[in-house]
């Protein structure tokens, strides 16, 4: 009898489980991150509002572009200032190079390199692309010569102008979503970022360099897929 009582009780446990569990997620008010999740559209001025999902709505925004323009934050972040109204109805300046991104049909962009880019790819560590512009004012034309001068290789050698020059490259970057932090995406930053992982760590550690190169996204998916996003419910 008491064998019955006792096997009864823990069926009863079992099934009332995933019901606690359920409640206690739904009261939390948090939701689990998954490609069907949709980001608020409107500037993230940082990266808390990011993490809160809650951006400054494109309603607060003071401009006279259409808000409903296809290109309308291609156009406001090309702007050198965006004024918006507070929570309070006060008008404020910001800079548009100190915001940090923007959202716009569900999509997040990070500001990087003066420009804004898609994040492709979500999760405790995000991946992205991003087109950077290099400046180099060192550079000398070794084809110039300046015959009034000198004739002499040594001083003409020096005597070279400085010209500038630009360059623009697409880069892989890394976005730590606990910390906020952009990060080059190579292993050495991987290494790092599993650390939060022993587990992890130890077996992409224990690689050699080339398979680390090969698998480096592979470790990213599984580090994400132990360690979940989850944002407020919209």
């Amino acid at each position: 009898m008491r064998m019955i009582m006792r096997l009864t009780g823990i069926l009863m446990l079992m099934l009332l489980t995933p019901v606690l569990v359920a409640q206690e997620g739904e009261g939390s008010g948090m939701v689990r991150y998954s490609p069907d999740f949709e980001f608020r559209d409107g500037i993230y001025a940082n990266f808390e509002m990011v993490k809160e999902n809650a951006p400054i709505p494109t309603a607060r925004i003071v401009t006279d572009i259409n808000m409903f323009d296809r290109a309308f934050y291609d156009k406001i972040t090309a702007l050198k200032e965006i004024v918006i109204y507070d929570n309070n109805g006060v008008k404020k300046v910001m800079k548009t190079s100190n915001i940090w991104g923007y959202g716009r049909n569900g999509v997040l962009y990070i500001n990087v390199g003066s420009a804004f880019h898609r994040i492709g790819f979500v999760g405790s560590i995000s991946h992205f692309v991003a087109s950077v512009t290099t400046y180099n004012s060192n550079y000398y034309d070794p084809y110039y010569y300046d015959p009034y001068y000198s004739n002499s290789y040594y001083n003409n050698r020096y005597s070279m102008p400085r010209s500038s020059y630009t360059n623009t490259e697409l880069r892989q970057y890394l976005l730590d979503f606990e910390s906020g932090e952009v990060m080059d995406y190579d292993i050495e930053t991987i290494e790092v970022l599993l650390m939060k992982d022993p587990e992890l760590a130890d077996e992409f550690g224990a690689l050699r360099n080339r398979k680390k190169k090969q698998m480096k996204f592979v470790f990213i998916r599984r580090f994400n897929e132990k360690y979940p996003l989850y944002f407020p419910a919209n």
